[in-house]
């Protein structure tokens, strides 16, 4: 009897020990938001060297985590785009891919850069000052690595694939998230549905959780049912465009679902730093996520509601 106590006393440490490795995790949160909202790091900046770094550590990420490359091959998807006096300014979408043999693929997206030193802007912001960008969006970037680690290391194999996008040039008008409609580097009319995560790392209670795109799809009211997760509380919101990528996978006919904990006295400012951050409310956050996209693979389909397109 001892050693049949051992036995099971063993295996649900292994087990505990398991579970925690793709859990969303605070301590992970808070370590990737430290590296990406760090000095050296100079805010992210499109076409700026600080934003590029951002971009090779993502996909590093992705290839540790054992994500395919998303675009033939790469995980790069490179474009360029222009903004006020600046002309073919350089940036990249990062692109993973985890594939499970399914005919239809949800897509996990958060912008991974920032206003950088705000050398884009024609004064709108404090020029050569770094804006690091902790919240907006090192939050969501740590989110979008979380949910790579769950997806690949819960032990399901889930009934959908999986397209993890860490988009650039956000900040200068959704530029990456357009330029990837455009260019797909799968069929648009695979996927299931789009969930963004842009600021989701300063979470007050007196506000909760907001959840964008709640009317772009017939079955989000049921999808949304009954769905808690203690330490959280939210509402929604029908609304299905916005200032975040979300908004141009909506405009392709995609159904969204959007994340979001709310504005502060931070948000643009070179005072987002990641000591703000609140990763045990982030990752209890992409909790309810996870709860959300569960609901949403019980549809082989999601019907999309479109009154918003034009």
């Amino acid at each position: 009897m001892k050693q049949l106590l051992l036995l099971a006393t063993a295996s649900t440490l292994y087990l505990s020990s398991f579970a925690q490795d793709y859990i969303p995790s605070p301590g992970r949160i808070q370590h990737t938001v430290n590296y990406l909202a760090s000095e050296k790091l100079k805010g992210r900046g499109s076409g700026e060297k600080g934003g590029m770094k951002a971009g090779k550590y993502v996909a590093r990420q992705f290839r540790k985590l054992g994500l395919k490359p998303g675009n033939n091959g790469s995980y790069y998807q490179d474009f360029t785009f222009d903004k006020n006096s600046h002309k073919n300014v350089p940036s990249r979408n990062v692109i993973g891919f985890l594939d499970n043999g399914a005919a239809r693929t949800i897509i996990i997206g958060a912008h991974y850069d920032h206003l950088g030193l705000a050398t884009l802007y024609d004064g709108k912001y404090p020029l050569n000052v770094i804006h690091n960008g902790a919240d907006d969006n090192a939050s969501g970037v740590a989110g979008l690595l979380e949910y790579i680690r769950y997806y690949s290391q819960n032990g399901e194999k889930e009934p959908f694939n999986f397209l993890f996008i860490a988009m650039g040039a956000e900040e200068p008008g959704l530029m990456g998230s357009k330029y990837f409609v455009d260019h797909p580097t799968i069929p648009l009319s695979s996927v299931h549905l789009m969930l963004n995560m842009d600021m989701i790392g300063r979470y007050n209670d007196t506000r909760g959780l907001g959840i964008g795109g709640y009317g772009s799809a017939q079955e989000w009211p049921a999808v949304f049912k009954d769905v808690q997760q203690p330490g959280i509380h939210y509402f929604t919101d029908g609304g299905s465009k916005g200032a975040s990528d979300h908004h141009n996978f909506y405009m392709s006919g995609i159904p969204v679902i959007f994340l979001h904990t709310g504005p502060h006295d931070d948000y643009h400012k070179p005072t987002d730093d990641a000591d703000k951050l609140e990763p045990k409310e982030e990752a209890l956050v992409l909790q309810l996520g996870i709860k959300l996209i569960a609901n949403a693979m019980k549809y082989d389909s999601l019907h999309y509601v479109g009154d918003e397109k034009k």
